[in-house]
């Protein structure tokens, strides 16, 4: 008989339970990988989405032991496995370099955001983000600022580690239509410059004027 892997995905959407298929799933894998490749700053946290691959990743594991050795499908369901731990595991490394790399503007994101707005860390990554932060602050008590005059035994963190470069160029695929969007500001040098972005085009654009737009899943990066 058939090899089942999957069982359906359930997330939790504004508070209610959204059932997705394992293409549905592995789609809303790649999108957040693909987007995270290619941001210049860090997105907000896919948890949901990690927790339910977990869980189906798990699900595949258990059927693959109970499936016939030397059966074909076996194989080629195996190497799927690792294409999607594979895909996981970059995601992640990704965000953890990101937040390495700027913690302290993340750190700050994450303790300004409104209420109900999307949280930029998961849990782990929150606790991991706070010892990074502590370790680098301690590292620098030790090894460099208790030997320095003591008006100048503090630093700013904020300061000192550079900003994610939001004006930087990304490439992008349009999802869904989007009509008016702003590229250049009227300065007093030019006028005011807007597009529209037809379904299925692709663009190089400045990430800044587009970053909610790939928040809101209306363009993928590519």
């Amino acid at each position: 008989g058939a090899l089942r892997l999957f069982p359906r995905g359930a997330m939790a959407d504004s508070g209610e339970e959204v059932l997705l298929t394992p293409a549905e799933l592995l789609r809303s894998l790649e999108q957040a990988w693909m987007n995270e490749k290619f941001s210049p700053e860090l997105l907000e946290s896919k948890s949901e989405v990690v927790d339910c691959v977990v869980e189906q990743l798990e699900h595949m594991e258990a059927n693959l032991k109970r499936a016939e050795r030397g059966d074909l499908k076996v194989s080629i369901h195996r190497m799927e496995v690792e294409r999607i731990r594979y895909i996981l595991s970059s995601y992640l490394r990704c965000r953890l370099r990101k937040i390495e790399k700027y913690f302290p503007h993340v750190l700050e994101k994450e303790k300004t955001r409104a209420e109900g707005e999307p949280a930029l860390l998961s849990p782990e990554e929150f606790a991991f983000a706070k010892e990074y932060m502590a370790n680098i602050e301690a590292h620098l008590r030790n090894v460099a600022l208790k030997h320095m005059p003591p008006n100048l035994q503090k630093v700013d963190l904020l300061k000192s580690v550079p900003k994610p470069n939001l004006d930087s160029f990304v490439f992008l695929r349009v999802k869904e239509r989007q009509e008016n969007i702003l590229v250049e500001p009227e300065t007093d040098e030019q006028r005011e410059y807007v597009i529209d972005l037809d379904e299925d085009s692709q663009h190089l654009i400045r990430y800044q004027t587009i970053a909610p737009l790939v928040a809101s899943g209306a363009v993928q990066l590519i």
